[in-house]
């Protein structure tokens, strides 16, 4: 049976055609105060009202957008699939393969602000492995592996429901591939400052994206081997006037 990971039946009427030109004006709204200051939250509990946005399009947009300091300081960071030969990578391991599964599941995925690819998944510290996690994670492998990378450091959160089922997973997995890349899972209880400083990072948290050294955008990667192409509830133009 299918989980359909992060599908919610009322997306279809949230993000729907004729919804997606009150997001744009509702993110055009929310990044004028980002970048004068406000915080995130407020902002889009503010705007939210005022357009009448339900909690998913208010989430949807609060992880689409990034003020322009932000946006500048990552995409300084960024780091080319082409530029992985031999070198280490971390990876957030929930954060990444959540969202790959979101993509083999063909649930909703958003292409945001700043490059990457998030999804609307809220697991609250909840986790089941599902039928396309074996297929994510490899996935994720195949592309590092054609990338050429030397090893791959996979960080799983303690606190999470099933982390050592998905860490026996991943290694099964990568015992049965011919992959040239060593390999190393930790389950940690501090994920996110684990990553804070580590050079090639692969995440779209937020947070870690502007405490890491370097980041790899993995996932669009996959996203544009796979000929999917994420929501946009942002206009364009918001990136030449930021």
């Amino acid at each position: 049976m299918n989980a359909k990971r992060g599908y919610v039946p009322e997306d279809q009427r949230n993000f729907s055609p004729e919804a997606i030109p009150t997001l744009k004006e509702a993110s055009k709204h929310i990044l004028y105060l980002l970048n004068e200051g406000y915080d995130l939250k407020q902002a889009a509990i503010f705007v939210g009202n005022h357009f009448m946005l339900s909690e998913r399009q208010r989430l949807a947009v609060m992880r689409s957008v990034a003020s322009g300091q932000q946006l500048s300081e990552r995409k300084k960071k960024q780091v080319s699939l082409d530029d992985l030969g031999g070198q280490d990578v971390w990876i957030d391991g929930f954060n990444t393969i959540i969202t790959l599964e979101v993509l083999l599941s063909d649930s909703l995925l958003f292409s945001c602000m700043d490059g990457t690819v998030r999804d609307l998944a809220a697991l609250r510290g909840t986790y089941r492995l599902i039928p396309e996690t074996t297929e994510a994670v490899r996935l994720m492998f195949d592309v590092l592996q054609n990338a050429g990378a030397g090893k791959i450091n996979i960080l799983l959160d303690e606190p999470v429901s099933n982390s050592g089922r998905l860490k026996t997973l991943i290694a099964d997995i990568s015992e049965l591939g011919e992959f040239s890349f060593g390999l190393d899972i930790q389950i940690r209880r501090d994920v996110d400052r684990a990553l804070y400083g580590k050079e090639r990072v692969i995440t779209s948290d937020s947070v870690i994206l502007d405490h890491c050294a370097s980041w790899v955008n993995l996932v669009s990667e996959c996203m544009n081997k796979r000929g999917k192409q994420g929501i946009r509830v942002w206009d364009e133009r918001l990136l030449l006037e930021k």
